[in-house]
């Protein structure tokens, strides 16, 4: 089990990784689903030898309100279908936290329950906002769960420009899920995941 690292650096290095994926080349992307509320496109991973996932989609609300739902907090578990349990662990200012949480077994639990350690870093991002994270390797495993790592991840939430009221979110993913599992099931997952990922918000946003 590591110790808690420091959290300055962290966040400072997450930051300048997720603002190296928002400028990845359009032609470097492949489409991996598309559904009426968001479209999501893969590449390998430079990380670990899965992929990264990148997925857009324009939501109608500001920003503020949007990353309230998506960053360590009261509001995420209420309505992300896949979370299951999240406890922030540590926090180290308004910002900057370590949380775990735990996932929902995925395709007829083909993908058993997981859990997560992650550093979670929310931090400012031209007009708007930049939610991150990645996961640690900290705190026991609980039981009846594999431990899966989030490789550099997080949510660009900017208001688009006509419509101040809407905005463009853009989340990079790459989940090591880890555990005896094929990839095609993965992918499958992910992608999934993803685009559920938007209606599920839209709906809380609404209520």
């Amino acid at each position: 089990m590591d110790l808690l690292p420091n959290s300055a650096p962290l966040a400072t290095k997450l930051r300048n990784t997720l603002v190296q994926y928002h400028s990845i080349a359009e032609s470097e992307w492949r489409v991996a689903k598309k559904t009426k509320d968001a479209t999501v496109w893969r590449k390998p991973s430079e990380e670990f030898s899965g992929y990264l996932y990148k997925a857009q989609g324009v939501v109608e609300d500001v920003t503020n309100r949007i990353v309230d739902h998506i960053r360590p907090g009261p509001y995420r578990l209420d309505w992300d279908s896949l979370m299951t349990t999240m406890d922030i662990m540590e926090t180290f200012e308004e910002n900057c936290c370590v949380m775990r949480y735990t996932t929902a077994g995925q395709l007829w639990n083909i993908i058993a329950p997981r859990e997560f350690v992650d550093f979670s870093y929310t931090t400012s991002y031209e007009d708007g906002l930049l939610t991150c994270g990645i996961s640690l390797d900290y705190g026991e495993v609980r039981p009846n769960f594999v431990r899966g790592f989030n490789h550099p991840c997080g949510w660009f939430c900017v208001p688009l420009k006509d419509y101040p009221s809407h905005s463009l979110l853009t989340g990079y993913i790459q989940t090591e899920l880890r555990g005896m599992l094929p990839q095609s099931a993965v992918d499958t997952a992910m992608s999934s995941t993803l685009a559920n990922f938007y209606s599920d918000l839209k709906k809380a946003l609404k209520t």
